[in-house]
């Protein structure tokens, strides 16, 4: 966890979100990183075409700490985030142990509530569901938005628009 300097954290993940299930329309070619002899791409996973520079820059222009909330753990910092022209950003470190979270409840809700330790959030995520909801409003009485992005499309504008909407209304200092 990092020292709080009164924004919001704004966790993100990457499967569904900054990778969507389905190629986007894009005006050019992607960009390929590696060196010579690695192939086409050096981390051998095709769908990183589908990551779009364009959503670095959109999360990056938000009022809050961006911070990974992902099953990348390293490599969202040393393969996505240098794609999405992206600083080294914190990760969350997901509570290891074997409780079952309630039924419906995502298995990174409980891990999340406790890195924010009272700081307003935002949740970006492709998995959330309205039990998330719940559990948070019931366990967490602090600011926090859980946005749902569509997996097929990824981060689009209008959800950028939504989480800056509500960090600017609800999620700054507290």
């Amino acid at each position: 966890m990092s020292a709080w300097d009164g924004r919001a954290l704004v966790f993100i993940d990457i499967d569904g979100v900054l990778i969507p299930l389905r190629a986007r329309p894009t005006a050019a070619p992607p960009q390929r990183r590696g060196s010579a002899g690695d192939g086409p791409d050096c981390s051998g996973n095709p769908l990183l075409d589908r990551l779009q520079p364009d959503d670095g820059r959109g999360l990056l222009a938000l009022p809050g700490e961006l911070v990974w909330a992902s099953t990348w753990m390293a490599e969202a910092n040393e393969v996505v985030a240098p794609r999405l022209g992206l600083p080294v950003l914190p990760m969350v470190d997901w509570i290891d142990d074997d409780r079952q979270p309630p039924s419906g409840v995502h298995w990174k809700t409980a891990s999340l509530v406790r890195w924010a330790a009272g700081r307003p959030f935002v949740w970006l995520d492709d998995e959330i569901t309205d039990a998330d909801r719940r559990w948070i409003a019931a366990h967490y009485p602090h600011p926090a938005l859980l946005h749902r992005v569509d997996p097929h499309l990824g981060l689009t504008d209008t959800d950028l628009r939504a989480v800056r909407q509500w960090l600017d209304h609800r999620g700054g200092a507290a």
